[in-house]
Parts: C-alpha cells; structure tokens; sequence
C-alpha cells in the first residue's frame, strides 16, 4: 500500500489558506513583474504578434484602429497575456508545490512528467498555430477579398482572433495529458479509448468548428491535430498500463 511522504504532516484550515494566498500572491507577482519588463516593448511584441498578417496585406493596405483607445490598450492587453504566457511554468509550479504534500510518491512520480509534459505541449500549440496555421488562414483570407475591397483590419479584432486562436490550439495539444489522465486513474483504457475513436474523430471536428473562425481550413487544422495527438495519447496509455506492475492480491 502506498503511503504519503513521512515528512507531511497534517495542517489546520487556516495554515491551508495562509499557504494558498501566499502561492498566489506569488504567482501574481511573477506575472507582474514579467508585465513590468515587457511593457516598454509592447508596440514591438504587437508587431510580432501581427506579422502572419501585415506580411500577406496587399501593397497600400494596413491595420487600423478603429476606437480612440486602441493604440494603446490593445498593446497592453497583449502585453499582459504574454506575461501570463510566460509565467505560466512558474503558476503551475506554485499550483504543484501547494497540492503536492497530499500526493503518494507514485503519484508524484507521474505528476512531475505530466506538469512539464503540458507546459511544453501548450506552448508546441501555441507555436504551431502561429508558424503554420495563421500563414494558411490569413493567407486565404487574403487571397479571396474581392479586388474592389481594401483589408484594413482593425488592431483589437485581430488581437481578439489571434488570443482565441492561440489557447484553442494550445488546449486542443493537452490531450494526450487529458488521456493518459484518465487512463492513470482508472476511469478508462487504451482499449476502450481507441474502441471511441470514430466518436472522437467527430468530436474534434466539432471542437474545430466550436473555436475556429468558421472555414474548413482552420478547423481542419485544429480538428487533425486532435487526433493525432489523442492517437499519441492511447499510445503512451498502453506503454504506461505495461510498466505498471502487476496488482497484488
């Protein structure tokens, strides 16, 4: 039977809290001071963020802002999610360092992987929508404006766009975390997963069609993804289900 770390010991509700408040203010504060040394670079990092774009515009076009406000808010609203961006390792390892006194040793033996597994895959997704699939889309959404039209996109809109792009293909690359969570616990198998898979295949698509702009290409290019890395997923599920040892009676 396994047993928690000896060196735990129970703690009070209020030693809880107190610990909790005290990871979050750090988390916070992390974000915080990521935003503080990006923010005099804003323009440049919106510039980055815009480039799929501005390098696909016609000659003579260019974005736009349409609201008074919007030089400026809409840099800093970038600016703050990509704090967020970055930091995230650090607010997962806070989340981690909280819930893990609780853990079994073999639980933490599987978390630690997992924790870094899912920072890597969500960024991965995140990279994978900027380098490949915004070229495509933006790309074909160029390429069939009707001649008498200028694109003139507007800053905000395209910030909006792009963030839901961003967490949708970073979120739609935890699955094979998600899979092999849910074969870990016992709630599944491989088996039972890759007996679901035309279901699965479908539900991709929908999720595809649920967060991307509404055109085949970039549900495709979320929808296939999904599979795959659920394919991953059930494959690392039987290796992990085979390295187990076996139950004792």
């Amino acid at each position: 039977m396994n047993e928690p770390d000896s060196t735990d010991q129970p703690q009070p509700l209020i030693a809880h809290l107190t610990e909790l408040r005290d990871k979050l203010l750090r988390a916070l504060l992390a974000v915080l001071i990521i935003f503080i040394c990006l923010f005099p670079f804003s323009n440049e990092i919106y510039g980055f963020v815009s480039e799929p774009l501005r390098a696909l515009l016609p000659a003579g076009a260019s974005m736009i802002a349409t609201e008074v406000a919007s030089p400026f808010f809409t840099p800093f609203k970038l600016t703050l999610w990509a704090a967020v961006f970055l930091a995230m390792p650090y607010v997962l390892y806070q989340a981690w360092s909280f819930i893990a006194p609780g853990m079994y040793r073999h639980e933490k033996r599987l978390a630690v992987p997992l924790l870094a597994s899912s920072v890597m895959l969500f960024y991965a997704g995140a990279a994978f929508a900027y380098f490949v699939v915004f070229p495509l889309i933006f790309g074909f959404f160029t390429s069939v404006a009707p001649d008498d039209i200028t694109i003139m996109t507007d800053i905000n809109s395209y910030l909006d766009f792009v963030l839901k792009l961003f967490f949708a293909f970073g979120l739609a690359f935890e699955i094979p975390i998600a899979a092999l969570l849910l074969i870990w616990s016992g709630i599944t198998t491989p088996e039972a997963l890759a007996k679901k898979r035309p279901y699965i295949i479908l539900g991709c698509f929908v999720f595809g069609m649920l967060l991307t702009p509404p055109d085949v290409i970039s549900q495709s290019l979320l929808a296939i993804p999904m599979w795959l890395l659920f394919e991953v997923g059930v494959y690392f599920g039987r290796l992990m289900q085979r390295s187990r040892p076996p139950a004792k009676t």
